[in-house]
């Protein structure tokens, strides 16, 4: 039975169970293996009023609502959505942006208060014209549906184009990076208050600094952020370099702690990071790596770690022999110190995979480009089960990208 879409509050129930495809993944080799994991689309997208192409991390609730974004779709304007897709698999839009003053194209990646309100951005729309397509907007969403920008970004010293996830502090401050810096540079790193003031925390100018950032930010108990840049710092990747990790103090004092080579510590960090308990900074790079691997650049990419001194360690190097490359999201990690991602693609439709701390690599899952969705494109999401909630932002059932359980 196919999902239905409903324009409703989020508070809205519906009891209509939907599961489109459900497949067991078979133990990676005969010896003794933990228990199968289970794949299950929860929801594919029809390119419509319901939305299309969604990417970035999910926000997963207590009562197991996933929330995102769409990049197109919607009834009327075709700008992108905001919506929810509740445990049973039934969507309900929770706004659709026109391109207008409300923005347009929903970068990936929601935060939630404790009031329910919802926070992200967008890459386009707003009061400014940034060419024809808008500069920006950060907004809020409350539980109603009623949505709120908070700030217009205007291409001019307030930078454009915010990418990635948003992060909200205690005092409801929401940091993020935008892809562009006041006046055209390579991106800032911004800070928006509840009152609609922001602040450029930091503008990134190219070489030796990083540039061009497009996942969001770490933060942590001290204010300090930490994130990475596509392009910058230093390397023979083309003439922009090859991407740099970078830490920004509550007073706006930037940090590069690693400045990426190519080959074989990775380039084009396109994620964030995260981190554990004793300060390592975790991320993935979409090229470099292993220099044998090179149809698309220099490697196929690596996962790996970087302290607070800027010592990094390559903790895998992604390969043709696995059919597994490009990892364009960052990575989430358990209580047992594993880390989970996805691929983008290579000549497959992107895998699921886990990294144990000894640094060996299980595919959990590989995309077939048929119902079950391709091109994985956003980081995965814990829920308190220890369930992995993911987007595919292509294929599916019709064409247009599926959201995705991962039961271990």
């Amino acid at each position: 039975m196919m999902s239905r879409t409903v324009r409703a509050p989020w508070n809205s129930i519906s009891r209509a169970a939907v599961v489109v495809l459900a497949v067991t993944l078979l133990p990676v080799s005969a010896l003794a293996q933990p228990a199968p994991a289970t794949f299950t689309v929860l929801y594919a997208f029809q390119g419509g009023s319901d939305g299309a192409y969604p990417g970035g991390k999910l926000l997963v609730d207590a009562a197991g609502n996933v929330y995102g974004t769409t990049v197109d779709g919607g009834d009327r304007y075709g700008f992108g959505t905001v919506y929810k897709v509740d445990p049973a698999g039934n969507e309900f839009i929770l706004h659709e942006f026109s391109g207008k003053n409300d923005g347009g194209y929903g970068s990936p990646g929601l935060v939630q208060d404790a009031a329910g309100n919802l926070y992200g951005a967008t890459s386009a729309g707003g009061k400014s014209s940034c060419g024809g397509r808008g500069c920006g907007t950060v907004f809020k969403l409350d539980p109603a549906g009623k949505e709120t920008v908070l700030y217009n970004f205007t291409g001019e010293d307030d930078g454009a184009s915010p990418n990635g996830n948003l992060i909200l502090d205690g005092a409801g401050n929401l940091y993020g990076t935008a892809y562009w810096a006041p006046y055209g540079y390579g991106g800032a790193v911004f800070k928006v208050d509840q009152s609609g003031n922001e602040t450029v925390l930091h503008e990134f100018s190219g070489l030796p600094d990083g540039e061009f950032p497009i996942g969001g930010l770490w933060r942590d108990q001290h204010g300090n952020l930490f994130g990475t840049t596509s392009g910058g710092g230093g390397g023979a990747c083309l003439a922009e370099g090859c991407g740099t990790v970078f830490k920004v103090n509550r007073k706006g004092k930037e940090i590069i702690l690693y400045r990426f080579l190519g080959s074989p510590d990775g380039a084009a960090p396109f994620a964030g990071v995260i981190a554990d308990s004793t300060g390592w900074l975790y991320g993935t790079t979409y090229n470099g790596g292993d220099p044998h691997c090179t149809d698309r650049g220099p490697g196929c990419g690596t996962v790996f770690k970087v302290n607070a001194s800027g010592k990094e360690k390559v903790l895998y190097r992604f390969r043709n022999k696995k059919n597994e490359r490009f990892p364009f999201s960052g990575l989430v990690q358990d209580a047992g110190g594993n880390l989970y991602g996805t691929t983008a693609g290579g000549d497959s439709a992107g895998t699921v995979f886990k990294l144990d701390p000894s640094g060996n690599e299980t595919v959990l899952y590989r995309f077939t480009g048929g119902v079950d969705g391709c091109g994985p494109a956003g980081s995965l999401t814990f829920d308190s089960a220890d369930n992995l909630y993911g987007a595919a932002r292509g294929c599916g059932a019709h064409g247009y990208g599926v959201i995705f359980k991962i039961t271990p």
